[in-house]
């Protein structure tokens, strides 16, 4: 394997380093804080003349995602970046992009919603579209999200649906790591020049995009779209393979951490699974059996294996940087559950939604999930299975 150069870059600088190597035809995008230092540094690899993208400057995230259908329909390679209530105002046309089965690749630097305002990170933004059609890679740290999106570019043109990569914002969009780029070249070799199946632009062999489809054979439509997401594991295992010989990092569908004979396991995504795993590191020492799990590919969610992973615990948390509002805990809580309702153990499971708004997640707090889990799993009493944890008494 080649020597590789070590880089300090910031998440976001890393996510526009790695659209620099794919160098993609087409990027529609609309600043928003905290994703927009992404297309800022990218519009600079344009004007510069190191890529060949059209950027096109558009007035809103709505414009920004209609403008990629748009091209990735005409055949071009495509990829945009947004956040919080960007994602919101595109909701209209993700729902066109996956209907659509184009393969748009898009960064979401995960961003509380409004109302109040706030520009801090949780999940509730990529949480709400986890229904809409896109599959969904997590990112813990800087180096797995410049990872997750050279990868997404390869899993999306060959399932032919679009890819969310989402990494939390500002705790992983403006952390500076250290991280181990790959060569231009390799990246370059690994994506490949982009060949579309069919095009708008191919007069020779037309085809019609975004019809109108009533009673007769709308159902039809959505039961074929749901179909390929069958396809999508597969893919994701066979790229990963590929990837781990260029780069010397393999990627699973989900990162186990001394689970395999834990009693008691946690469920986190993104940059909170690193806090939790050196709690569990701590916990370890004193002789506890415990866990994580950390999800990379939530949608679509991975049922069969996660249920192989969990169903052998006493007890489960599940960590929600979102909330369900009317609903029953968070949406991550509410998947584990469905996965482990005919588990033969049947596991307690219990969610502690946290860190809403950028609330800082600390050591104290991932210890006192596992202190409840361990009261849960010794008393075999549950108190409450929708928690709220470091929200000010």
């Amino acid at each position: 394997m080649k020597t590789k150069n070590l880089l300090a870059l910031e998440g976001n600088q890393a996510i526009a380093l790695a659209m620099r190597q794919i160098n993609p035809d087409v990027v529609a995008a609309y600043p928003i804080t905290p994703q927009t230092e992404i297309v800022q540094v990218f519009s600079e690899y344009v004007a510069n003349g190191e890529v060949n993208t059209e950027f096109v400057t558009v007035e809103s995230e709505h414009s920004a995602l209609s403008a990629c259908v748009g091209a990735s329909a005409a055949g071009a390679r495509v990829m945009t970046a947004t956040s919080s209530q960007g994602l919101a105002l595109m909701w209209e046309v993700l729902y066109i992009a996956s209907g659509a089965r184009l393969p748009i690749v898009m960064t979401v630097v995960n961003r509380a919603l409004s109302s109040p305002i706030n520009i801090h990170c949780d999940h509730s933004d990529a949480m709400g579209a986890r229904d809409s059609g896109w599959i969904q890679f997590w990112s813990e740290t800087v180096q797995e999200a410049y990872d997750n999106l050279i990868q997404a570019i390869r899993i999306a043109e060959k399932v032919h649906l679009p890819v969310m990569v989402n990494m939390d914002g500002f705790i992983t969009s403006h952390a500076e790591e250290v991280i181990e780029p790959l060569s231009d070249e390799d990246v370059r070799s690994f994506v490949g020049e982009y060949k579309p199946t069919r095009m708008l632009l191919d007069v020779s062999n037309p085809y019609t995009i975004g019809p109108l489809a009533l009673q007769d054979s709308y159902f039809e439509f959505k039961r074929s779209q749901a179909e390929a997401y069958k396809q999508v594991i597969p893919v994701v295992r066979e790229v990963a393979e590929d990837f781990a010989k260029i780069s010397g990092r393999k990627y699973e569908l989900y990162e186990v951490y001394n689970l395999e004979d834990a009693e008691i396991g946690l469920v986190v995504l993104n940059s909170a699974a690193g806090t939790a795993k050196d709690v569990v590191d701590t916990l370890r020492t004193q002789g506890k059996k415990v866990g994580v799990i950390k999800p990379r590919l939530f949608r679509p969610l991975p049922v069969e294996e996660l249920k192989k992973e969990l169903s052998h615990l006493e007890v489960i948390g599940v960590m929600d940087r979102a909330d369900t509002y009317g609903g029953f805990g968070g949406p991550l809580f509410g998947d584990i559950r469905s996965i482990l309702y005919d588990s033969p153990n049947h596991p307690v499971i219990l969610d502690y939604i946290y860190g809403l708004g950028g609330r800082d997640v600390t050591l104290e707090h991932i210890h006192k999930v596992f202190e409840g889990l361990e009261s849960v799993k010794s008393s075999c009493k549950v108190e409450n299975l929708v928690n709220y944890i470091g929200i000010r008494e």
